[in-house]
């Protein structure tokens, strides 16, 4: 099934070591099946606030996505980031083909009723 790794980017200025971040990362999810599927985008936002960028990168699974997370590649690169932007990453799975979303709001009425 598969997963993204999805982060929430806020308060990024220009940087030499973010450059260099942005060169290196690909090299890094690649092995993994990894690939951008969101990066450098603008968004509309239609409820709430989200302040900031969306970055968006697709594996093949979980596994997959949190094996690239754990890399020592990645691990070497992150600090590029993380010292000149602050954020909220997340790594999740995607929902199963043929996925009915009418089958789990059953599963939550049949608890709401007594």
């Amino acid at each position: 099934m598969t997963a993204y790794a999805i982060a929430h980017l806020r308060d990024a200025a220009p940087h030499p070591e973010i450059a260099e971040y942005i060169e290196r990362i690909t090299a890094t999810f690649e092995p993994y099946g990894g690939s951008f599927l969101v990066h450098g985008a603008q968004h509309e936002v239609k409820e709430g606030g989200w302040p900031g960028h969306v970055v968006v990168i697709g594996f093949p699974g979980i596994a997959e996505a949190r094996a690239w997370w754990d890399s020592a590649a990645y691990q070497e690169i992150a600090p590029l980031r993380s010292r000149h932007i602050q954020g909220d990453i997340i790594l999740v799975e995607g929902v199963p083909r043929g996925y009915d979303p009418a089958v789990t709001a059953k599963a939550m009425r049949d608890t709401l009723t007594p």
